[in-house]
């Protein structure tokens, strides 16, 4: 299944490079070590979706680790997404499939 997860992580990073957002330059470990939930004092979402969640769970998958079960990024996606101009329905749903695999549960997507 790890080759699953691994596709879904590639399809959140392609859609970040598709809506220009991927960065090139790491925010550092001092931006990283926030204790607020997604780093939001230190990271905006897009940031924090490439240098921790998919950083993380990468790491996880090469180790062969646990993955973790508990989680819902969704939400906090749609809502950070929502007033964006750009066109983030791809991203949003690829964002929704991971929690999907990760939770083994459905994703009620927003309208």
């Amino acid at each position: 299944m790890s080759a699953h997860h691994y596709s879904l992580l590639d399809a959140i990073e392609i859609e970040l490079k598709a809506l220009a957002w991927w960065e090139t330059t790491h925010p550092g470990a001092e931006a990283l070590a926030s204790s607020e939930p997604f780093c939001l004092d230190t990271l905006d979402f897009s940031q924090w979706l490439q240098f921790v969640l998919l950083a993380r769970l990468r790491a996880m998958l090469d180790a062969k680790m646990p993955l973790p079960s508990n989680i819902a990024v969704y939400p906090m996606a749609f809502e950070t997404f929502k007033c964006m101009p750009e066109d983030t329905t791809a991203l949003t749903e690829a964002i929704a499939q991971l929690d999907e695999a990760l939770s083994e549960q459905p994703v009620i997507r927003e309208a």
